[in-house]
């Protein structure tokens, strides 16, 4: 199993976003999620922020995916249609799956079409989220039309599923719809999350695979809890899988492979270690969006420390959560 070509094991240490700390902003408390993509020659990140409320979605811009400015909150909160009007975390937009190609968006029917989910009540991750679809015509991707129904719920699932779905995957292959989706057994007390697929040609009428879920969690071992938001690129006749697993202890990045969406093999190890004391990604190093730009690998993820004084934003009252990058060559 060559895993060499997509590995980036070049950390930025710091990060490229960070939650803005001010009261009754989307990110008040923390930025989570990273969604990479190009359009209109200028690269942009899709991102949940949370207030301690709930989850709203937001755009960020960049020239060069180190530095990057806000540009909008593209999915809020009082929006929706009841079941998607109190959290709304956006994760995906269809795009271009060739992982050495520009990450430039990709439409079906004129329409560019986004992935959400979302919870029923307030707060971090409370209640069973349902998982929605979103499009738009709107080529500066300000303005969204959620469709009113969900496309994929829980009560419908199988046991590994029932306690809610989330951090979507949307990929068309050949006029079929995959749509990968993590999930968890439970939502109270200490639940087990791993990742299934979903299969459609019209994007609102879904069929899950019938041996899901595809990635499973290894017990006793590094992703003996979690195997969960997968992130699915296509290099040649093979298809990648990131994804981040967790112990219940450390959240780390990991790899599978794939000929056919469907069966996946993974990697034994991460491939993105937690770092250091005190390093920015010291407790999570999790939850990828990789991209491929003049020839480098940029993985971007969610990192997680301590909060120290100073932080910007603090999250529960002990973690700061904000968005790295990793790289396939060193930034310095």
């Amino acid at each position: 199993m060559n895993i060499q070509p997509y590995l980036t094991p070049y950390k930025y240490g710091k990060p490229v976003l960070s939650g803005s700390g001010l009261e009754g902003s989307y990110d008040y408390r923390a930025v989570d999620c990273p969604f990479v993509f190009q359009h209109n020659n200028k690269f942009y990140m899709m991102h949940v922020g949370f207030d301690g409320t709930g989850y709203q979605t937001a755009l960020a811009t960049s020239e060069d995916l180190l530095n990057w400015e806000h540009l909008a909150v593209i999915l809020r909160r009082n929006e929706g249609f009841g079941w998607d009007s109190k959290n709304v975390a956006g994760t995906w937009i269809m795009k271009e799956n060739s992982i050495d190609a520009p990450p430039t968006l990709k439409k079906w029917d004129n329409k560019y079409w986004l992935v959400y989910h979302a919870y029923p009540e307030f707060g971090y991750e409370e209640g069973s989220a349902k998982i929605g679809l979103a499009w738009t015509e709107d080529e500066s991707l300000l303005e969204w039309h959620r469709l009113q129904e969900p496309i994929l719920v829980p009560e419908n699932g199988d046991d590994w599923e029932k306690g809610g779905l989330y951090k979507e995957c949307l990929v068309e292959h050949e006029g079929t719809f995959y749509l990968f989706y993590n999930a968890k057994n439970t939502n109270t007390g200490r639940w087990i999350e791993q990742t299934g697929v979903a299969i459609s040609t019209n994007l609102t009428d879904w069929r899950r695979y019938e041996n899901n879920p595809v990635l499973k969690v290894s017990p006793d071992r590094w992703d003996a809890g979690f195997v969960s938001d997968p992130c699915v690129l296509l290099d040649g006749d093979q298809w990648v899988m990131y994804f981040f697993g967790y112990n219940y202890k450390k959240a780390q990045e990991g790899i599978a492979l794939s000929k056919d969406l469907l069966e996946w093999e993974k990697y034994p190890e991460p491939i993105i270690t937690v770092g250091n004391e005190g390093e920015i990604d010291s407790i999570f190093a999790h939850k990828p969006s990789v991209i491929t730009h003049n020839g480098v690998l940029y993985h971007f993820y969610c990192s997680s420390r301590a909060h120290k004084e100073g932080d910007p934003t603090i999250n529960w009252g002990t973690e700061y959560r904000t968005i790295t990058v990793a790289a396939s060559k060193d930034f310095f």
